[in-house]
C-alpha cells in the first residue's frame, strides 16, 4: 500500500515505538530505492535532484510488526531553499526514527546534513548507499570507526540489489537517540567533517578508465554540447522508431481486427442517428475511418490507444533510461548557461524533459526552482512551447506522411519561441535568479526491471488521467455539432481564423477542443483537409494558445490566480503574434 501527499499529520498508538520512519538524504543518493525496498512500493525514482516534490509514504512489517516508511524529499540541508526541502524538513519533524541514505561515493558532501540530523535528538540510522560504487572507484570506507564516531548503527547498503537492506530492517527498532551531538555551526561541523573523513576514509589511486573519461567528455561545454545534441536526436529517433512500430505491429492490426465488430454494431444503429453519431460517428465512403468518424468507440478509443499511447510508451521508456544512467543532471549543468538568459537556471532542463512526457509533473518540477520569477517563466514557457507526448505522438501522426521537414518546422517554431519568450519575460519579470547548485552523480548501468516499473507507472498515469479527457472531448464534440453550437462558434471566428492564421473557419472548434485534450484537437485537424502548411500553423497555435485544462488547473494552484492571467495573456498574445507571422512566411498575404 502506498500514497502520495503533500502534508500529512501521524500519531503513534500508545504500544508503538519508532512506528513512523523517514528517510531523509541529498538528492540523487538512491533513497527512493531503498524506500521501494522497504516497502514493496511502486514508486518513480529518478537520478536528478528534486523528484519527489511531494513525499510519499508506504508500509513495512516486521516480525508482525508495522512501521509507516516516509521517503521525504531530497534535500542538502535542513536549512531549506525550496519548497522540496520545505517538506522535507516537515517530514523530519514528525519522524520517530531517521534513516539517513548516504552516497558513500561522496561523503564528505553528504555527511553534512548527517551531522544536522543528528543535532536534531531523534534516532538515526546511517545508509551508506552506492556501497558497491566505492569499490569501483578505489574508496575504502571503515565502518566501524565511523559507526564510533557518528555514535549511530552505519550499514553499508546497495539497495539496487537489496544488498545491506535486510540488516538495515534489524537496525530500525533498536535505534536510539545520540546523546553527544549539540548544536554548531556550518563551520563548526564542516570541521567535524573533516576529521572525520581523514579518520574513515581511504582513497587509492586510479587511473581514469575510458568510461570515466567519457563522463568527463560529457560535462565540459566543448564536447558536452555536441553529445547532448546528439543525445536528444537520438531520443526522439527512438521515440518515433518504437512508437511508429507500436502502431505499424501492434495497435493499427487491433483496431483492424475490430473493424468487423463495430461495422456491425453499425448496421444495427441504422446507419445514422444520435445514437449512432455518438458511438460510431460519420461513416466515411460507407465505412469506418478511426481517424475522421469521431464516435466514442472509433475516434475516442484510436486516438488514446491507437495513435498516441504507443509514442507514450516509447518516450517514457526513454526518459526511464536517461534518468536512470544519470544523464539528465549533466544535461542540467550544460545548459545552466543558457536557462540563466531566460530567468532560470539548469534545472530548468528537468521541467522541460517531464513536460515533454505531460504538461502536468512538468509543472510541479518547477517548485524545485528557489523563486516566484524562476517558477512563472518556467510554467509560462512549458505551457506555451512545450507539446505533451500525446500531443507530440499526435504531430508526428498528422505530418509525418506529409514529410519529416513540417515536423521540424513546427519544432524549430516552438524553440525559437521557448527562447525569444524566456529572453522578454527575464527582462520584464521582477525577481531574482539565483546560481545553481547540483550534484552530479556517477553514471550508472540502469536496471531494467526498474526502467519497466518506472515506465509502466507513467503510463498507467496516463491511461488513468487522460484517456478520460480524450473520451469526454469526443462526447462533447458530436454534442455541439447535433446542437449547432458549433456552427455559431465557426461563424464567430472565421474573420479571425482566416485573416490572421489562414485557417478556415471550420479550425476554430479544434481550437476549443484543444483545452480539454491538445492531443485530440491536433487528430481534429486530419478531417478538416488542410494543406501541409495549414496543418504547421494550426498545430504550432494548439501548442500555444493555452495548456490542457488539466495543466491549466495545476498552473492555478501553482502560482494563483494573478499570475494564471499574466500567463494567459503572454500565451495568447504570442499564439497570435507567431501564427499571423507564420502564415506570412509559409502561405503569403
Amino acid at each position: 500500500m502506498r500514497g502520495c501527499h503533500s502534508q500529512h499529520r501521524y500519531k503513534r498508538g500508545p504500544d508503538e515505538k519508532h512506528n513512523k520512519i523517514v528517510l531523509m538524504g541529498n538528492p540523487n543518493v538512491g533513497k527512493s530505492v531503498v524506500f521501494s525496498r522497504l516497502t514493496g512500493a511502486h514508486v518513480i525514482t529518478s537520478n536528478y535532484a528534486g523528484t519527489t516534490v511531494d513525499f510519499c509514504h508506504g508500509h513495512m512489517r516486521v516480525e508482525g510488526r508495522k512501521f509507516d516508511i516516509v521517503d521525504a524529499p531530497g534535500t542538502y540541508s535542513l536549512q531549506p531553499t525550496n519548497k522540496a526541502e520545505e517538506v522535507a524538513v516537515e517530514m523530519l519533524d514528525q519522524a520517530e526514527v531517521v534513516v539517513n541514505v548516504v552516497d558513500s561515493t561522496n561523503l564528505e558532501r553528504n555527511l553534512f546534513l548527517t551531522l544536522e540530523l543528528l543535532e536534531g535528538n531523534k534516532p538515526v540510522i546511517v545508509s551508506l548507499n552506492l556501497w558497491d560504487e566505492t569499490k569501483h572507484l578505489g574508496i575504502e570506507i571503515d565502518v566501524t570507526e565511523l559507526e564510533r564516531l557518528l555514535r549511530v548503527p552505519v550499514v553499508p547498503t546497495v539497495a539496487i540489489t537489496g544488498e545491506g537492506i535486510s540488516e538495515l530492517v534489524k537496525k530500525m527498532s533498536a535505534a536510539e537517540s545520540p546523546t553527544e551531538f549539540r548544536p554548531t555551526s556550518d563551520e563548526e561541523k564542516w570541521r567535524r567533517i573533516g576529521q572525520i573523513i581523514e579518520k574513515v576514509q581511504k582513497v587509492a589511486y586510479k587511473g581514469h578508465t575510458l568510461s570515466e573519461r567519457l563522463a568527463d567528455a560529457t560535462i565540459k561545454p566543448l564536447t558536452g554540447i555536441p553529445i547532448a545534441l546528439g543525445v536528444v536526436f537520438l531520443a526522439f529517433w527512438f521515440v518515433r522508431l518504437v512508437g511508429e512500430g507500436l502502431i505499424t505491429f501492434v495497435t493499427e492490426p487491433a483496431f483492424e481486427l475490430a473493424r468487423p465488430s463495430l461495422m456491425g454494431l453499425s448496421v444495427d444503429l441504422g446507419s445514422s442517428g444520435t445514437a449512432h453519431d455518438i458511438l460510431i460517428g460519420r461513416l466515411i465512403n460507407g465505412d469506418i475511418d478511426f481517424l475522421q468518424s469521431l464516435g466514442v468507440l472509433t475516434t475516442g478509443l484510436y486516438v488514446p490507444f491507437g495513435m498516441v499511447l504507443p509514442y507514450i510508451i516509447a518516450f517514457y521508456l526513454m526518459l526511464a533510461v536517461m534518468e536512470d544512467t544519470g544523464y539528465l543532471p549533466r544535461l542540467a549543468t550544460l545548459s545552466d548557461n543558457v536557462f540563466h538568459k531566460l530567468g532560470m537556471h539548469g534545472h530548468g532542463i528537468v521541467t522541460v524533459f517531464l513536460g515533454l512526457g505531460c504538461n502536468v509533473p512538468g509543472t510541479l518540477a518547477t517548485r524545485n526552482l528557489e523563486t516566484r520569477k524562476q517558477r512563472f517563466i518556467a510554467v509560462t514557457l512549458l505551457a506555451i512551447s512545450v507539446p505533451c507526448a500525446a500531443q507530440m505522438a499526435m504531430i508526428f501522426g498528422i505530418l509525418g506522411p506529409r514529410g519529416v521537414i513540417y515536423i521540424l518546422i513546427v519544432l524549430a517554431t516552438l524553440f525559437m519561441v521557448y527562447n525569444c519568450t524566456g529572453l522578454i519575460l527575464n527582462r520584464f519579470v521582477k525577481g531574482e535568479s539565483p546560481e545553481i547548485f547540483l550534484e552530479i552523480p556517477p553514471y550508472r548501468r540502469p536496471g531494467l526491471r526498474v526502467v519497466l516499473k518506472k515506465t509502466w507507472m507513467r503510463v498507467r498515469w496516463f491511461l488513468r488521467e487522460a484517456v478520460p479527457f480524450m473520451f469526454a472531448g469526443v462526447l462533447l464534440v458530436n454534442i455541439l455539432v447535433a446542437t449547432g453550437v458549433f456552427e455559431h462558434v465557426i461563424n464567430l471566428f472565421s474573420p479571425l481564423m482566416e485573416g490572421l492564421l489562414g485557417l478556415p473557419g471550420e479550425a476554430t472548434p479544434v481550437l476549443v477542443i484543444g483545452f480539454l485534450r491538445k492531443d485530440m484537437a491536433v487528430g481534429m485537424l486530419y478531417p478538416l483537409g488542410l494543406s501541409a502548411m495549414q496543418l504547421v500553423i494550426a498545430v504550432t497555435m494548439l501548442t500555444m494558445y493555452f495548456p490542457c485544462v488539466a495543466t491549466f488547473v495545476v498552473i492555478f494552484k501553482e502560482l494563483g490566480l494573478k499570475d494564471l492571467i499574466k500567463a494567459s495573456c503572454v500565451m495568447v498574445g504570442m499564439a497570435l503574434l507567431v501564427g499571423t507571422i507564420m502564415r506570412l512566411i509559409l502561405i503569403g498575404v
